[in-house]
């Protein structure tokens, strides 16, 4: 009974979407300020019918209802309880629930947002993100419905994929979904923008704080993927550029680009109408990422589905959304207002070379990824885009664009100054210099660009600390160099100052650990008991292999020490292969040894029964931790941006008049 009403729950946020997509519009055409009020209640209670259907499939999986076709595909009675949940969205139609649940609390938290957002861009936002919610609910309930019943039912189920039975991917999908969806309310906003054809400060302060919340959230989304793979997948690498990862990190780099522009046009009034590009193209390739993963175009350890009529489907969503929105764009764009002028050199400077670099860096991610697929579907040819290609591309974009990061932060807004931003800058740049040579002369003979990354990682970091020294030191005649009164401004400082610092910190802890890649190593060897295998530092001997029973598996392990090169032991590890008798699949443990920031990382291979050999791939994985930490300090960046002040209350009350007419003004 409870599968029923949570199916009706959802039909019932299809009818309530529906009218909070129509009512405001209606509203603007007859005037009626009562209807464009029906738009708050219809998006909380779209999303309170949406989180009571999600409820219901969770409640299935919990109790392992297979009378639900959803449960019988993706759930085993044998299966951990962790699992059981994540069950839920570790299968397409369920990750789909929970797409359109994060959507309907977006639009739900807009629609409560009543002292940051003004009315008008309210009530149109919310049916732009009606109209959203509306066509992804139709496609669950059409083609992905997750209440479908079975009968009779089965007695056991089928098991989630072993490759989904981890902790990491229980909570990386949330996160990256919020990040997706959460780039829908500002496209709503740039739309509702569009139709109302004003767009100045007050708008860029109402899109900032949910931009700023959903590149957060992207981030540790990517982050908890890339780690998920590097340990899960057993290929000791961090990143393979799959297209699937592509799909989220273009989104990521135009959600990068979007966040900065929405700064120069809160401060300075500019950007306008870049801003509300990227705002629309950052949501277009979360829809693109989705079409990617759920319509059948390619294999990956990531997608889900390959029905080809839900790929039409979204293949319709998209081009209703992005060519819908995009017309829209060339219709409206040349009728607004530019805003104030700047000086090349100048933090506004700054930023629109940040967005110009981000933009082409999104582009060359864009065509490596689509390229092979469109020329597929055209001539039937398949070619293999790989690291190669977004190596000698992506990065070449990236050195420059971070070089300017610290640059961007000491310029003044408006017109700024080179030498005295240098000025600021030379003690990270000193110290950039003389560990990047340092670390060259020290590992002479090796890569030559992981000692050039050490030096830009160092420079970020350093840089973004400066930012901070020297905004509290002051300039001029208020510049002091009393550390007591240098702290107190510090901590005086708006919160976005120091979660702007943390962010650029971030990516230079990031680059740190990328750039210590390139002095990774690698061995690979047959072992029998007793006999060791080195990698970089460390050795490990192979103590035993035995048996291991888990919940709804069994595993071979083996068991290893790990000694440094000079005999010291430093720890044990254990790889091992699990078999999962319900999907008849075998999958790599890998087993990793955390060194301060560093890890070993062992993988099992064959296991050869005739006296006990394996095949053992060892890996030294120097500094690898830093890929995640600092992603995980560009995350807190955001977090405490979001404290500050003006995250909270929207725009100052005079900018608001002027940019209502002045009878609504008035009745703000």
């Amino acid at each position: 009974m409870l599968i029923e009403v949570g199916h009706f729950a959802l039909a019932l946020a299809l009818a309530l979407s529906l009218v909070q997509a129509v009512m405001p519009v209606w509203a603007a055409r007859s005037g009626d300020q009562a209807l464009r009020a029906v738009a708050t209640p219809a998006a909380l209670g779209t999303f309170a019918c949406i989180l009571f259907s999600f409820g219901a499939l969770t409640y299935a999986h919990a109790t392992s209802d297979f009378s639900v076709q959803n449960v019988v595909e993706n759930s085993h009675t044998m299966k951990p309880f962790l699992y059981k949940l994540s069950g839920v969205w570790g299968n397409h139609e369920g990750s789909m629930l929970l797409w359109v649940l994060i959507l309907a609390l977006f639009g739900a938290l807009v629609a409560v947002a009543r002292n940051s957002v003004p009315p008008t861009l309210r009530a149109n936002t919310l049916a732009v993100q009606g109209l959203i919610t509306f066509v992804f609910v139709l496609f669950i309930i059409t083609t992905s419905n997750p209440f479908a019943r079975v009968s009779p039912a089965p007695v056991e189920g089928n098991d989630l994929n072993p490759l989904l039975q981890d902790f990491g991917l229980a909570i990386h999908p949330p996160l990256l979904y919020v990040g997706y969806v959460g780039f829908s309310i500002t496209f709503a906003f740039a739309i509702a923008a569009l139709i109302d054809g004003r767009i100045d400060a007050v708008w860029a302060r109402a899109v900032r704080p949910w931009t700023l919340t959903a590149w957060s959230f992207l981030t540790l989304g990517i982050a908890m993927g890339s780690y998920w793979a590097y340990y899960e997948l057993g290929w000791g690498g961090w990143w393979f550029w799959d297209p699937v990862e592509n799909a989220s990190l273009m989104p990521w780099l135009a959600g990068t680009a979007l966040l900065h522009s929405t700064v120069v046009m809160e401060k300075r009034d500019a950007l306008k109408v870049w801003t509300v590009l990227l705002a629309i193209l950052t949501f277009s390739l979360s829809l693109l990422g989705t079409f990617i993963v759920r319509s059948g175009v390619l294999t990956s350890v990531h997608s889900f589905a390959t029905d080809p009529t839900r790929g039409i489907f979204i293949l319709a969503i998209l081009i209703l959304f992005i060519g819908g929105s995009l017309t829209l764009f060339a219709w409206r764009a040349p009728m607004l207002r530019q805003g104030g002028l700047f000086a090349p050199i100048s933090r506004e400077g700054a930023l629109v070379m940040n967005n110009l670099f981000l933009a082409a860096a999104c582009a060359t991610v864009f065509v490596g990824t689509l390229y092979p697929l469109l020329l597929e579907s055209l001539t039937a040819e398949k070619i293999s885009v790989g690291p190669p290609f977004f190596n000698y591309t992506f990065i070449p974009l990236a050195i420059p664009l971070l070089l300017i990061v610290p640059f961007g932060q000491t310029l003044a807004w408006k017109r700024g100054d080179v030498h005295a931003a240098t000025q600021r800058l030379f003690a990270a740049l000193a110290v950039a210099l003389v560990v990047g040579l340092a670390v060259l002369a020290y590992t002479w003979g090796g890569p030559m660009m992981a000692p050039v990354g050490i030096g830009l990682g160092a420079y970020l970091v350093i840089g973004s600390a400066l930012e901070i020294v020297s905004r509290a030191r002051g300039y001029g005649a208020s510049r002091t160099r009393s550390a007591g009164v240098v702290w107190r401004r510090a901590l005086g400082l708006p919160r976005s100052a120091w979660g702007t610092a943390f962010a650029h910190a971030g990516v230079g802890i990031v680059v740190l650990g990328i750039a210590a890649q390139g002095w990774a190593t690698e061995g690979l060897k047959t072992l029998k008991p007793g006999e060791s295998l080195a990698s970089g530092p460390y050795v490990a001997t192979l103590d035993r292999v035995g048996p291991r029973m888990g919940e709804n598996y069994s595993e071979t392990t083996a068991f290893l020490t790990i000694r440094n090169t000079a005999g010291d032991m430093i720890g044990t590890v254990e790889t091992g292969k699990r078999f999962y008798p319900s999907r008849k699949m075998t999958v790599t443990e890998s087993g990793l040894l955390t060194i301060g920031v560093s890890q070993v990382y062992a993988s099992l291979g064959e296991v050869m029964p005739e006296g006990g050999s394996i095949g053992l791939r060892l890996y030294y994985k120097p500094l690898v931790l830093l890929i995640w930490l600092g992603a995980v300090v560009m995350a807190l960046g955001g977090a405490v941006s979001l404290t500050d002040r003006r995250m909270r209350v929207g725009a100052p009350a005079r900018a608001r008049a002027k940019a209502l007419p002045a009878g609504m003004a008035a009745a703000e």
